[in-house]
């Protein structure tokens, strides 16, 4: 069926290649791949079936929710909950997923319910967000390891895209903390996408790919563009220099264009930091963003040459040999491409191929 408004397409192969990368690169490790947040806005359950076809250990997700999701549509391998909240834990429990655990309430709870159900434990090596203090850790390593279900440990690195030197940092910690356990989890995890590609580690069993599958650059690695975003051409119309452009008459023309107005706006997930900065490709050519861009619209302008009828505009990937790379849109947005990916709202029909 012809998409009405807006849409991405979702290059499968190429999000299997991405995460062929990691996995080369971190020879003896399997994969779990993040796919919380409807795998970073491009859908868990197409993602995770397309993964499956690279015998992952496992899925992450961030929410009970999202783990009931991958379940309900058959995905059977293991899929651990890496930001449950106490109250989520009886529904972690009830569908059959793995929680991540970082407190004494948490650790108590699960014990309570799981009836020995798997679960992972964090330790805080320097993030400060979730996760026992490694300092701390040593105190309640006992109960940790004789708990029914202990299946694996594991950290998260803050910096290991932007300052390489604090990852043997905060792997000192959290062997300190491994090394505080009468025997060692059958699963030890800490890197994702920037850790497992830049410092990988001898030893980690699992590797937590998240944003270097959708097509999100690590330092010194670029993966395969696996996202195009695109949007119809809605009206076009001739305006005399001088002539303004939207809320605000930010815009003005400086001379006799035409403007085009696309189907995708903010409540599409187009950036209004785009206003007057950002692009979209359009029969080959890249066009500004002229003016703010508005809740359902954005116009674009095309200069002195109207497109024909039934035009496409490309805010994302690939038009002919020019390309919007998704860093790049990041960059001029203000944002990561992370926040990009995961602001595509429902009303952006998701394709694949």
């Amino acid at each position: 069926m012809t998409p009405e408004r807006t849409w991405i397409e979702v290059d499968l192969e190429a999000l299997l290649a991405n995460a062929r990368t990691v996995s080369a690169r971190a020879a003896g490790s399997r994969l779990l791949p993040m796919v919380k947040a409807n795998a970073y806005g491009l859908g868990a359950v197409p993602v995770s079936r397309a993964l499956e076809r690279l015998d992952p250990w496992g899925f992450g997700v961030a929410t009970a929710a999202e783990g009931v999701e991958l379940r309900a549509a058959g995905i059977s391998r293991p899929v651990i909950v890496f930001a449950p909240t106490l109250q989520a834990l009886d529904a972690v429990a009830g569908a059959d997923l793995r929680p991540a655990l970082g407190s004494l309430p948490q650790l108590e709870r699960w014990l309570a319910i799981g009836g020995g159900r798997p679960f992972h434990v964090e330790v805080d090596t320097g993030m400060s967000r979730a996760g026992f203090d490694s300092r701390a850790f040593p105190a309640v390593a006992a109960r940790v390891s004789g708990a029914a279900g202990f299946e694996g440990l594991f950290t998260h690195f803050h910096s290991a895209d932007s300052d390489p030197r604090s990852v043997p940092v905060q792997r000192e910690r959290f062997a300190a903390a491994l090394a505080a356990l009468p025997t060692r989890p059958r699963l030890v995890h800490a890197a994702a996408s920037a850790g497992a590609l830049i410092q990988p580690a001898a030893g980690d069993d699992l590797v937590r790919p998240g944003i270097f599958l959708y097509g999100g650059a690590v330092p010194g690695w670029t993966p395969q563009p696996v996202v195009r975003w695109q949007a119809r051409v809605i009206e076009t119309r001739w305006r005399e220099a001088g002539e303004t452009v939207s809320y605000g008459a930010t815009y003005t023309a400086a001379r006799r264009t035409c403007f085009v107005t696309i189907a995708a706006g903010y409540a599409d997930g187009v950036r209004r930091r785009l206003s007057n900065a950002g692009a979209a490709l359009l029969e080959g050519r890249r066009l500004g963003i002229a003016g703010r861009v508005t809740m359902d619209m954005t116009v674009l302008d095309a200069g002195d040459r109207e497109p024909a009828p039934g035009a496409v505009a490309t805010l994302l990937g690939t038009d002919a040999d020019a390309t919007l790379a998704l860093d790049d849109v990041a960059a001029t947005a203000g944002t990561i491409s992370y926040e990009i990916l995961t602001g595509l709202t429902g009303r952006v029909e998701r394709m694949y191929r």
